[in-house]
């Protein structure tokens, strides 16, 4: 097999919480004074990353325990900056990633309103200026999440921040979070009729957790460019037929799908995305963050190569779907 960096590599779906290395955040906490539940670094690393048979039972576990600390460290202008140059630089460095979308929540990283939504935003713009500035050869940009955790007013704030910063570098708008009852996805349809008008790309995390009804929705009535995970469409073949019609691409993580107990092992994962394959859906190979789930690029194709998922050619295949469903003009 060729090395990591002979070829160009695209990630389209990856979290700024997830994606700097621990010794990067490590040090910006230090910098800050935010005191860690430990003095000793490699607790640190153990506490934020995941490796070996690591698992999270749900994904409100990967939230309370993972995303709190890595989203905490990077509450100021200052963190969110030098993270965000971090994972385009090294993302770049390690796997010749020549395209890479980050995204983030501002509000996780504005503690609670104290710090100035617009700050954050900015800084992070910076940071990606700073990093193709640094490295020519990158394209990047940032797309800025809303969460089923938020109000409705939360969110539309966040949505009205994106369309201000779109000739800055935002590039599209996401929805995340684990499910809540007390979310309604209609009544945020709205926000993504919005979003598209302003020329944003529209992705969703959906078809992650058990709940069909709304990934449905989210490709009939929604029909975003993209969807997060998507992969319980296999469950429902008028479904997959929909997705296709539709040109919707799926961003599949399956280290992060593994490791978050959303699919149970490499033969689940193995008949999934042979199932998307077969009824012609595109997809694209991500991470979700690669340092939390001790992981990147090249070894997310390498797992699907080794694991006799996916051939060398479908890798390839599925990496100009990702050049071609890109949210960067």
């Amino acid at each position: 097999m060729p090395p990591k960096t002979s070829i160009a590599r695209a990630e389209l779906h990856a979290h700024l919480g997830s994606s700097v290395h621990p010794a990067i955040l490590w040090s910006i906490a230090h910098r800050q004074g935010i005191r860690l539940p430990t003095k000793n670094y490699w607790d640190f690393e153990d506490m934020i990353t995941m490796s070996g048979s690591e698992r999270n039972k749900t994904l409100d576990d990967m939230h309370n325990k993972y995303f709190y600390w890595t989203e905490l460290i990077q509450s100021s202008p200052e963190a969110i900056e030098e993270s965000v140059t971090s994972v385009l630089g090294g993302g770049y460095r390690k796997c010749n990633i020549v395209l890479q979308e980050l995204r983030f929540n501002p509000m996780f990283r504005n503690r609670g309103g104290e710090r100035d939504l617009d700050h954050i935003i900015v800084a992070a713009l910076w940071g990606l200026d700073r990093a193709m500035f640094e490295y020519p050869q990158v394209r990047a940009g940032i797309i800025l999440m809303m969460d089923r955790m938020f109000t409705y007013k939360q969110n539309a704030i966040i949505l009205e921040k994106a369309i201000r910063y779109r000739a800055s570098g935002i590039v599209g708008i996401d929805l995340a979070g684990p499910q809540r009852k007390s979310f309604s996805i209609q009544k945020h349809t709205p926000l993504f009729r919005k979003a598209r008008k302003a020329g944003l790309g529209v992705t969703v995390h959906a078809g992650e957790e058990g709940n069909i009804p709304e990934l449905r929705y989210v490709v009939r009535t929604i029909q975003p460019d993209r969807i997060g995970h998507g992969f319980l469409c296999v469950q429902d073949p008028a479904l997959m037929r929909d997705i296709v019609k539709r040109k919707i691409t799926l961003e599949l993580c399956p280290t992060s799908n593994l490791r978050n107990s959303v699919i149970r092992d490499k033969s689940e994962l193995k008949r999934i995305i042979q199932t998307i394959l077969r009824n012609k859906i595109r997809f694209t190979i991500n991470t979700d963050g690669p340092e939390m789930y001790d992981t990147n690029i090249f070894e997310e194709q390498e797992i699907l190569r080794r694991e006799k998922i996916l051939s060398q050619r479908d890798i390839n295949r599925c990496t100009r779907w990702a050049f071609d469903a890109t949210f960067i003009d």
